[in-house]
Formats: structure tokens, C-alpha cells, sequence
């Protein structure tokens, strides 16, 4: 694929540009292990992303952290491993500290140069702007759920994104979206 076609680049957020599985791991990890769980991180990913999944179709319009929140919830139902408030919002608060993947920031800092850059996240502007100091980068729009009212994979969210890029003068032609994997649960 030729990139010079284009003028500007979309990018998934979390998954892509930030280390989601490690930054809900440093968290899901410990708690279960604290309640004597023997599951380990790969399988908590799992079960948390179908939750989340769930959550954020059943939820459209509510905030990230409550999605999180709501789905540790789930997560300790499943395990029958209880959650306290608490332990719920420490996941919830921990989004704006997910690491970067070592390359992201190098790499936006390049693609700057020559694209306009968009984001389209399934989070809210608080947790993202945590993660955009991580990215270092100036981004020409950013696109939450919070801003949409849905989260991904809701056409609304897409279609919020063309239209936020025709306003900056760049056509469907000429946007390229970039992401890790094809929108499959457990994607924010």
C-alpha cells in the first residue's frame, strides 16, 4: 500500500498506539492473585474483554471508567471473587497510566510530518489525555465515545470521524485508518 495517497491517518488508540492488556493486567492481575486466584493474566483478559464488550453495548453513552468499573464487576462475578468499590475504581483510574508500546511515540512523531493524525477511542477525553502525554504527539482531533455517544464498533463512531475529517478538509479517499486488529471484543 502506498501511504502518499493519503493525507491523514486514523488510528485505534488502545491496542495500537497504547498497551491496554498491560495496563488493565498491572491492575486485574494483583487483584485476583490477592484473592487467591489461580487465572492468569491472559485468561482474565479474555473473560474481561467479552464483558466489556457487553458493557459498552448495553451502556453506549456511559462514561469509560464506569464501563471499566461495571466490567471488573462482571469479571469477579464470573470468578466468584468479590469487588469492592474501590478495587473497581482503581481499574476505572488507571487507564490515563497504560503504557505506550515503545515505538508509538517515535513512530507518531515521523507520521506527523507528512499526515494530519486523528484518533478515534473508545474512552472518555480524561482517561485520553493521560495516554496522549504517553504518545507525545499533537493530534489534529481527537474522537472519543464520550464525544460520539457510542463506542466501536456503532457506525456512529466512524461516521463521526469522516465527518470530523471532511471538516478538515480531508476526504474518505484520503484517510487511512490504522489499527492493531479488526474491532473484535476487548478493543477500547
Amino acid at each position: 500500500m502506498m501511504l502518499s495517497g493519503f493525507q491523514a491517518l486514523s488510528f485505534d488508540c488502545y491496542g495500537t498506539l497504547i498497551d491496554w492488556e498491560k495496563g488493565i493486567s498491572a491492575v486485574l492481575g494483583p487483584w485476583a492473585r490477592s484473592h487467591r486466584s489461580d487465572i492468569d493474566d491472559e485468561r482474565l483478559l479474555t473473560i474481561y474483554g467479552e464483558h466489556e464488550t457487553r458493557m459498552e453495548a448495553q451502556n453506549p453513552t456511559a462514561p469509560y471508567p464506569d464501563i471499566v468499573a461495571r466490567t471488573m464487576m462482571a469479571v469477579g462475578q464470573d470468578l466468584g471473587v468479590p469487588v469492592d468499590r474501590a478495587e473497581a475504581g482503581q481499574l476505572a483510574a488507571s487507564v490515563p497510566n497504560w503504557p505506550a508500546f515503545p515505538d508509538s511515540q517515535e513512530a507518531l512523531a515521523s507520521l506527523a510530518e507528512h499526515y494530519k493524525l486523528f484518533v478515534l477511542s473508545n474512552v472518555d477525553r480524561v482517561s485520553f489525555a493521560g495516554s496522549n502525554q504517553r504518545l507525545g504527539v499533537s493530534f489534529t482531533e481527537i474522537i472519543t465515545a464520550e464525544d460520539v455517544g457510542s463506542y466501536k464498533p456503532s457506525a456512529r463512531n466512524f461516521e463521526a470521524l469522516l465527518a470530523c475529517a471532511a471538516q478538515r478538509g480531508v476526504g474518505s479517499d484520503k484517510l487511512l485508518h490504522v489499527a492493531q486488529s479488526a474491532m473484535s471484543p476487548a478493543r477500547p
